[in-house]
């Protein structure tokens, strides 16, 4: 009888260990097909399918180390083979064995150069890695092999979109979904940059799209959500969100969207919830800490307020994002923590601008081309502030361009405004590229930046150079950080030049204070009566109506023993939530001192607003987070503000108004003698008289409510800062004479 060898019944074990190997991984049975695999590697050690199906096996038991090895002992052993080098380095990937899974990329291409999915998936490796130019031209050259592929094109406007390349990556994506109308990454992506573009009605076109093709899908939910919040859909944002988490609960990025909604929404204790589960799920998320810090302080929920504060200014100085500058200011005055704060975010958000961008200096032009870059041309305090100074602008020496991307409004405000300039122009459904390249065109010399980090501002129109000379003024109390702004208006007493260090940008001192007022504000006539407000007939009334997130621990410390010292004195405050109002209360109760001497004002009109500050004795400020525009709403009603000066622009602003008005007694150096001041003024009705008195002599002829003399201010600013550019000359600090 002829002997027999055994090979063919060994081939056809193999195959059924691989076989069954298989169907055990396709099962999600992980250590039945581990097990199978060591069958077939004892059977065959050299058989590169077994080592494959081994890392898969290992991969699905979380065994990252194993199966990386598994994965690498298949790679050499098909050296020669493109398609499974390719498989191995998708494998790879997801292991995030960056340095094996490029090997077997690698040779991948040099064995099969004209093979798309492994640059495609080299291009992929590259995205993950933040190597974005060399992903970008990895998909580049798949598309160039394979030009008809649908997810080429979804992956190379995921790069672009990175990369902030918007147009690109919405005609990329555009490609996608008309090659394969079915992919649901390619709506997704096409809803992004269409987003981006500010293109929205087409943009949520897109996401619903890419949730009907895949309705379980918590990423398309959630765009949806970060689209319907930036178009102002907040409810509907906040449902979207809802849902998005119903399909994925341990999203805390989507979290933390819904609690950032929930919080324009005023549902501050909600907020905090969702933004309580962001620190469980992901205590590292970037700014969550400080988010949650600052949504607290919103309802003046103190708790554990202090540690948290110093946490955060721990981690902004180790160069964490842990805050958003805005939120900054409320919790430190320290200019070296503001100014790192806006330098992490303003790196993270927004890229350098091409150095050749609208620098040149235009030649022949008799009027110097200003423009104002806000979402606040309606009801707003800045409009309020500077609608005089608009009107009263130089038309002879300077040509004003409004570019206004805020909400639409039909309100009073809002149609004056557009005659105060000599072009008004909605440019909010405009991208921040296209803004700055309309301005460019336009001949803009100045871009003045007039929201900073505040709500709705869009810096990335200044990353891209509006213009040659840009500026920031007015609504954001701090630095910028970036390398895009040039000036920043202010005046001695906000930024003495001992801070300048802490500022990203030159400084323009004003001669007398930085904000602009309008000399001409209505205040009602409206006869107010003390009962009508809820206040004692009679009785010293303390007053503050600043937003209650500026109310901090300390600051209300120092008006409960104000209160204290002042028998039957009362505090009015602003109904900012009624969260605020009960906390506030309970505060107050904590330190001795009855709930029912804290009286919330409800809002009302301007005017009306303005009208009952009469019915008040003294403004009692916040710090270090000043009242701005409120300080002056106080001193144009007549009314005395006492401040306590800090070291920061936003904790000076008060100081800065009461010196422009005549008042540099009512503001106190420190804590100390801020209270004292209080209860001195208080107490002493003939001192706090003559307070008044001179405030009242002092409104109307003051440099502070002077609208013109502020207007001629700013302009020779301008002025001085165009005489250097057209010299040749870089931005320097400049002074303003009077």
């Amino acid at each position: 009888m002829p002997r027999t060898t055994g090979l063919p019944m060994l081939h056809q074990l193999l195959a059924h260990y691989l076989q069954a190997a298989g169907a055990a991984n396709a099962r999600g049975e992980y250590g039945a097909a581990k097990d199978w695999c060591g069958h077939a590697i004892q059977c065959a050690p050299d058989v590169p399918e077994a080592w494959y199906t081994l890392g898969v096996s290992l991969r699905g038991l979380n065994n990252a180390t194993e199966a990386v090895k598994a994965f690498d002992k298949a790679r050499t052993l098909t050296l020669r083979s493109a398609e499974a080098q390719n498989s191995i380095g998708v494998q790879l990937i997801e292991l995030g064995a960056d340095a094996e899974a490029e090997k077997c990329l690698n040779r991948s291409i040099e064995l099969a150069p004209a093979y798309a999915f492994a640059h495609s998936n080299l291009g992929r490796l590259r995205d993950r890695q933040g190597r974005l130019e060399e992903a970008e031209t990895c998909f580049r050259q798949a598309i160039g092999i394979q030009p008809d592929l649908a997810p080429l094109h979804a992956n190379l406007g995921g790069v672009l979109l990175a990369r902030k390349e918007f147009s690109g990556a919405q005609a990329a994506c555009q490609r996608a979904v008309e090659l394969d109308p079915r992919l649901p990454d390619g709506w997704r992506n096409l809803g992004l940059a269409l987003a981006e573009l500010k293109r929205f009605q087409d943009a949520e076109a897109a996401y619903r799209t890419a949730i009907e093709l895949e309705p379980g899908s918590p990423e398309a939910w959630s765009n949806l959500g970060n689209l319907l919040t930036e178009a102002s859909r907040l409810e509907e944002a906040e449902a979207a969100y809802r849902k998005a988490l119903d399909l994925d609960p341990r999203s805390a990025e989507t979290w933390s969207n819904r609690g950032n909604a929930l919080r324009e929404l005023k549902r501050h204790e909600a907020a905090i919830e969702c933004l309580e589960r962001v620190r469980a799920l992901n205590p590292n998320l970037d700014y969550a800490q400080g988010t949650l810090l600052a949504t607290r302080m919103r309802i003046c929920d103190w708790t554990a307020m202090e540690a948290e504060a110093a946490d955060v200014i721990a981690a902004i100085a180790a160069g964490k994002k842990a805050a958003k500058p805005f939120d900054v200011l409320s919790l430190s005055a320290d200019g070296a923590v503001q100014r790192a704060a806006a330098d992490i975010w303003s790196r993270d958000r927004w890229p350098q601008p091409p150095a050749a961008l609208a620098r040149g200096a235009r030649q022949g032009k008799e009027r110097i081309t200003v423009g104002y870059f806000s979402a606040d041309f309606h009801d707003h305090a800045t409009a309020h502030l500077m609608i005089g100074f608009f009107e009263r602008h130089d038309r002879t020496a300077f040509e004003t361009i409004a570019f206004d991307f805020g909400p639409r409004r039909d309100d009073e405000m809002a149609r004056r405004l557009p005659a105060a300039f000599d072009r008004f122009i909605d440019v909010r459904s405009m991208a921040d590229d296209e803004i700055a390249d309309l301005s460019r065109q336009l001949g803009v010399d100045i871009a003045v930046d007039l929201k900073g980090f505040t709500q709705d501002s869009r810096p990335g129109i200044f990353s891209r150079r509006a213009a040659p000379i840009q500026v920031s003024y007015l609504g954001y109390p701090g630095t910028l950080g970036s390398g895009w702004m040039d000036y920043l208006l202010a005046d001695p007493v906000v930024i003495p030049p001992t801070h300048f260090a802490f500022y990203a940008e030159k400084i323009v001192h004003l001669p007398h204070c930085y904000q602009v007022n309008d000399s001409a504000r209505p205040i009602a006539d409206t006869a107010w009566r003390r009962e009508d407000a809820g206040l004692p007939a009679d009785g010293f009334v303390f007053c503050c109506f600043n937003n209650s997130f500026k109310i901090n621990p300390e600051v209300f410390d120092a008006w409960m023993r104000i209160l204290t010292q002042v028998e039957g004195s009362v505090l009015w405050l602003l109904q900012d939530s009624p969260a605020a109002a009960r906390h506030l209360a309970a505060q107050a109760v904590r330190r001795g001192v009855a709930a029912e001497r804290l009286v919330f004002a409800p809002r009302v009109p301007v005017a009306e607003h303005l009208a009952r500050h009469r019915l008040a004795d003294l403004f009692l400020d916040t710090f270090p987070y000043n009242a701005h525009t409120t300080a002056s709403d106080a001193l144009w009603a007549g009314l005395p503000v006492l401040t306590c000066m800090g070291e920061s622009f936003a904790s000076r602003v008060a100081a800065s108004l009461l010196s422009a008005v005549g008042l540099p007694e009512l503001m106190a150096p420190n804590r100390e003698a801020y209270e004292r001041l209080a209860v001195v003024l208080a107490t002493e009705p003939p001192r706090l008289r003559s307070v008044w008195e001179r405030l009242a002599h002092k409104r109307l002829s003051a440099p502070l409510f002077d609208t013109a003399l502020s207007t001629r201010h700013i302009e020779a600013a301008y002025a001085a800062m165009m005489d250097r550019h057209r010299s040749g000359q870089a931005p320097a600090h400049l002074q303003v004479p009077r």
